[in-house]
């Protein structure tokens, strides 16, 4: 039972740490007022006990004492840490924080976060450990180049650390806890709604100007937290087109006419099931394949055999289909027609990538529209084009839809006109489709 006496304490002591939050809140407005936004969106919680500091995406949970604590040892400490979650937040680091190997990926959204932090170069945020952590982060700069939580995540699975050494970076790196980011159980609202503050600090952001800050790490990670996450075989599918295939209709279809027919009559059922059904699959498409120098290899075999291993699927496939793999780098190089099953195999098998010069995409939109000028294609649905990026786009929208699939690289992709889709495969993704 909590004494009177003690009560009161601590009853001060969660006074003071909200006026040390609002003056940190405060020191944060007046050096990055681009974040006001997302301030205002966090409240605060006490809690007794936690010895740290959380945040869930919608209340920051602190414990009293400990704010007084690191305050009295480094009264920057405090400010520090609430840029450091609120960078969490901003990054969209809770996004699959479950479904990923959580000791890594803690010390890897820590890493971004700080290194974020330190190029921004802010006085009066400075701590004891700043020049230890940028020791620390020049190596991994030198080793992965860009720091995002996923590059340093997927280095830290690549080249797994000893425990002393894990250890020791968590420790260093270490501000607030992240055991909130599991629980929470409105994580999708959330989620989309930090992801359009994350938007519009990026707008922002790009036109702030202040001659000392650096602000290449925090547009990167911003970069990462607003880019769309597809699954590849959903996006293919959204291409599909309505038409009959042999199934049977299990709408339409009565199974208790049919079962009595065989009961009664032995071999003989009273109704055969029908078999043809209105079905969506993918019937005309076109893939086109940027064979330039900076895109070609494995990686390009790898992205054919995704895209191949899912469009045969009975699921997503037609018996017969028409569809198109086009080479090209800054003109057609082949045209492939896939009318079957044993078309894409063969192709896959004994297909060779041609070209290897330099990029322009609007050769490849000019032949598939004279391909439809011609009768080549009925509805066709789409075209996705397999490219590193850096090219000349038409000026014009095709009157099918268009995505543009990116090899993910160290930072940018250039933009695309605002008819087409973007999609960004990370290296986990092009392993996975090897």
């Amino acid at each position: 039972m909590i004494k009177s006496g003690d009560k009161e304490r601590l009853e001060k002591a969660k006074e003071i740490a909200q006026q040390i939050w609002k003056l940190s809140r405060d020191k944060l407005l007046v050096n990055l007022r681009f974040l006001d936004r997302a301030l205002s969106s966090l409240g605060f919680g006490s809690q007794y006990g936690l010895n740290g500091i959380s945040c869930d995406g919608k209340t920051v949970f602190y414990d009293p004492l400990y704010v007084l604590e690191q305050y009295k040892k480094e009264p920057n400490r405090i400010t520090r840490a609430y840029l450091h979650l609120l960078m969490h937040c901003i990054f969209n680091h809770s996004y699959h924080y479950a479904k990923l190997q959580q000791e890594q990926w803690d010390l890897a959204v820590d890493m971004a976060v700080e290194n974020a932090i330190l190029e921004l170069g802010l006085s009066g945020m400075e701590t004891s450990r700043d020049e230890k952590e940028k020791e620390v982060l020049s190596a991994w700069k030198s080793r992965v180049g860009v720091l995002t939580a996923e590059k340093i995540y997927r280095r830290l699975l690549d080249e797994p650390m000893d425990a002393e050494e894990m250890a020791s970076l968590r420790t260093l790196f270490f501000y607030d806890k992240h055991m909130s980011w599991v629980e929470q159980e409105t994580i999708e609202i959330t989620t989309e709604q930090w992801k359009k503050i994350s938007e519009r600090i990026k707008a922002e952001l790009k036109s702030f100007s202040k001659d000392k800050m650096d602000k290449k790490s925090m547009i990167q990670n911003l970069e990462e937290a607003t880019k769309e996450h597809y699954d590849y075989g959903d996006f293919l599918r959204r291409f599909s087109v309505s038409g009959e295939d042999m199934l049977v209709n299990d709408d339409e279809f009565d199974y208790v006419y049919y079962t009595y027919g065989l009961q009664l009559y032995g071999n003989l059922p009273l109704v055969e099931p029908l078999e043809y059904k209105d079905v969506n699959k993918i019937k005309e498409f076109v893939v086109a394949i940027d064979t330039s120098a900076s895109c070609r290899g494995k990686v390009v075999q790898a992205f054919l055999n995704k895209t191949y291993s899912i469009l045969k699927s009975s699921e997503n496939f037609f018996r017969k289909v028409n569809i198109h793999i086009i080479q090209c780098d800054s003109q057609v190089q082949s045209d492939t027609k896939i009318t079957c099953d044993d078309d894409f195999e063969t192709f896959m098998k004994h297909g060779k990538l041609e070209g290897f010069g330099s990029t322009d995409f609007r050769p490849v939109f000019t032949y598939v529209n004279q391909c439809i000028e011609r009768g080549e294609f009925e509805n066709l649905k789409g075209l996705i084009y397999f490219t590193d990026g850096y090219g000349v786009f038409p000026t014009q929208k095709p009157p099918y839809d268009t995505a543009f699939v990116f090899l993910e690289n160290d930072f940018e992709q250039p933009e695309i006109p605002p008819w087409a889709i973007r999609l960004v495969l990370s290296s986990e993704e092009i392993e996975g489709m090897e």
